[in-house]
């Protein structure tokens, strides 16, 4: 008997136009032969179920039930593919296990460490992963630029600590531009990291679990046209993205070894994607990020590795959701 699995994707934030683009492009690749799949959509506006001919009803929160011809249906597991605030942070998976529904994703305390990049940084510090410089801004407690300039070096990331999708990212390289980068920052988020830029070639790797065994994905190298990879360079083109990366074996071998640490370290579930800076002089890669609901539309890296490997995205996706039961 085919299992009903509820698709969840939009959000709260910015991110919200990428979820949707993910969401689509997971429907179009879901084993139908396999499972029943329902497309709901957390919004600013409520929580919906949007039926094939795009009637949306109200999804029951006391126990995330829907009604579909007339009938009251409840679900079997939720494939997460909400990016940003509240699917990519916690809130929903929180919400999931209070419910006692299984889901696709890190779990709640793995999320909500990840979805905050220093706290991210400064657990995989601890456990021995290299990490660039950084300081830590609340917007109540901003130091000044002098005194951000005393503990880092320029060029600097200046970044929201929570978020994604590069929104409100800036690389700083002369001191009387940080101020504005800060402000553009802010918006976005009470909290900002300043890091030190690493110097070297940008690489990123999918990592996920199926049948009690950590996979890596083929590595990506990022190539962008733009001083860093920003919204533009992600999703409008502005990037070159090589998969399988052209590099040592060497090299790939220490990226997929940091990147299944990393795995361990924090606990993850379900795909993942590591971002990291390899050092050429240092011989060894820098971890800059986590994400926990990589994206998975046509344009993402997720996707392009999983083709890599050998795999069908639905049979990937048939992995993710086997791994719930």
């Amino acid at each position: 008997m085919k299992k009903n699995i509820a698709l969840v994707t939009g959000g709260y934030s910015g991110e919200s136009v990428i979820s949707y683009k993910s969401a689509q492009s997971v429907l179009a690749h879901i084993d139908t032969d396999k499972w029943n799949c329902y497309y709901i959509d957390i919004c600013k506006e409520g929580w919906f179920y949007v039926a094939e001919d795009q009637q949306r009803t109200p999804v029951d929160k006391n126990d995330f039930s829907i009604i579909d011809k007339g009938e009251k249906l409840t679900f079997d597991a939720a494939l997460i593919i909400l990016h940003g605030t509240p699917g990519e942070d916690g809130k929903l998976q929180g919400y999931f296990d209070c419910i006692g529904l299984p889901y696709t994703s890190c779990n709640a305390a793995s999320s909500a460490l990840t979805f905050n990049k220093r706290y991210t940084v400064a657990v995989a510090a601890f456990a021995g992963i290299a990490v660039a410089r950084s300081l830590h801004l609340f917007r109540n407690s901003q130091p000044s630029t002098e005194e951000i300039l005393q503990e880092l070096n320029l060029p600097v990331f200046v970044k929201p600590n929570n978020g994604g999708s590069s929104l409100g990212m800036s690389k700083v390289n002369d001191p009387q531009d940080l101020p504005a980068a800060l402000e553009k920052a802010f918006q976005e988020d009470e909290q900002v990291l300043v890091e030190e830029f690493i110097q070297g070639r940008e690489l990123t790797i999918g990592v996920f679990r199926s049948q009690g065994k950590i996979i890596p994905l083929p590595i990506t190298e990022i190539i962008t046209q733009n001083e860093f990879f920003d919204y533009k360079a992600k999703y409008e083109g502005a990037s070159q993205e090589i998969t399988p990366a052209q590099v040592d074996e060497a090299i790939a071998e220490k990226i997929r070894a940091a990147a299944v640490k990393a795995y361990h370290v924090f606990n993850c579930n379900g795909v993942i994607r590591i971002d990291f800076i390899y050092h050429q002089n240092e011989g060894r890669p820098y971890m800059l990020e986590i994400n926990t609901v990589p994206g998975q539309s046509a344009a993402s890296i997720v996707p392009q590795q999983v083709r890599a490997m050998g795999w069908t995205l639905k049979e990937f996706y048939t992995a993710l959701l086997e791994s719930c039961f």
